[in-house]
């Protein structure tokens, strides 16, 4: 596997639902490949509804974006601990996905309408 980092905009309405709730919509999400890995979708975090996130302690580290905060995303069913994240200080690689936040696409729906 490669570190190599390539970022490009996605061409569609993307959204992230979860229980079935619209929690981000945007025309400018960002899809982030990274050598052999599946592609990432990231959210400008001005188009999520943040008040549905809670930052937890978690902090993970990857060689080539840099330390990653995550978010727990609440939900009338319970708290879906550490389903979201984002690089608030990225790579230089990985600088076009500050202010931008993914989804754990094993728990959350994201898909282009």
């Amino acid at each position: 596997m490669t570190n190599t980092i390539n970022v490009r905009r996605a061409d569609t309405t993307t959204v992230v639902r979860v229980a079935g709730a619209v929690i981000g919509e945007t025309r400018d999400a960002l899809i982030l490949s990274e050598g052999d890995l599946a592609e990432v979708m990231y959210f400008p975090v001005t188009d999520v509804a943040m008040a549905f996130l809670d930052a937890s302690e978690t902090v993970t580290t990857c060689p080539a974006k840099g330390a990653a905060s995550h978010y727990t995303i609440q939900t009338k069913s319970g708290a879906l601990e550490d389903a979201a994240w984002s690089y608030e200080n990225p790579t230089e690689a990985a600088m076009r996905i500050k202010g931008h936040i993914a989804f754990d696409t094993s728990r959350v729906t994201v898909e282009n309408v």
